[in-house]
C-alpha cells in the first residue's frame, strides 16, 4: 500500500472503497455536469483499491466524502526505473471549498509520488476551469511545462487512427 489512512485536523484522506461509491459518483457529478454519463462501480473502486499503481483517494469531514482525487503511477523507461505519477479527477464538494480538502489530497499525492521515487506529477483538468488552474499553480502545478492532449472513446471508435499501422497484436489486460 502506498498510502496510508491520515488525519488532518477534522478531514480524513483515505482510499476509497467500494461503499464509497455513490458519494465520488456525485463528486464526479459536480466536476462534469454535462457529461450525464457519470456512474461508479463499487467493484472498480474496491479494484483500484487493490492496485498498487492506482490511488483513488477521497476526503471525508464529520464521516461524509467530501473530495476526490485519482493517482496513476506510470512505469516508464525513460528515467532508469522512476515512473510518473498522473492525476485526474480532482474535484471537492462546492459546499465544502476553503477547509483544506485539496491542499489534504494533493499533499497526500506528493507523499505517495515521492514515496514511489517518480520523476514528476502531471495533473489534468478541464481547459475551462481557471479556478481549478490558479488553485493547482498556487499547490506547485505549472500549467505552461507540457500541453496535455485528449482523444475521447468516441474518436478512437470512429476510427480516427490517421493511418498508423501497428504491426502484430496489441491488448491491455483489463
Amino acid at each position: 500500500m502506498l498510502f496510508k489512512e491520515e488525519g488532518y485536523g477534522r478531514l480524513i484522506v483515505r482510499h476509497a472503497t467500494g461503499g464509497d461509491a455513490c458519494s465520488v459518483e456525485e463528486l464526479y457529478a459536480q466536476l462534469s455536469p454535462r457529461s450525464g454519463g457519470v456512474s461508479v462501480d463499487p467493484d472498480r473502486l474496491d479494484q483500484i483499491a487493490d492496485d498498487p499503481r492506482n490511488l483513488l483517494l477521497v476526503v471525508e469531514h464529520q464521516g461524509v466524502v467530501i473530495a476526490t482525487a485519482l493517482l496513476t503511477i506510470c512505469l516508464d523507461a525513460m528515467y532508469r526505473r522512476q515512473p510518473f505519477g498522473v492525476v485526474e479527477n480532482v474535484v471537492v464538494d462546492a459546499s465544502h471549498r476553503s477547509l483544506g480538502c485539496g491542499r489534504a489530497l494533493l499533499e497526500a499525492i506528493d507523499r505517495v509520488a515521492l514515496s514511489a521515487d517518480c520523476s514528476k506529477v502531471m495533473l489534468l483538468s478541464g481547459a475551462m476551469r481557471s479556478d481549478a488552474h490558479a488553485y493547482f499553480t498556487a499547490m506547485g502545478y505549472d500549467g505552461d511545462a507540457k500541453r496535455g492532449f485528449v482523444k475521447y472513446r468516441s474518436s478512437l471508435e470512429a476510427g480516427q487512427l490517421n493511418g498508423c499501422r501497428v504491426s502484430g497484436s496489441v491488448s491491455v489486460a483489463g
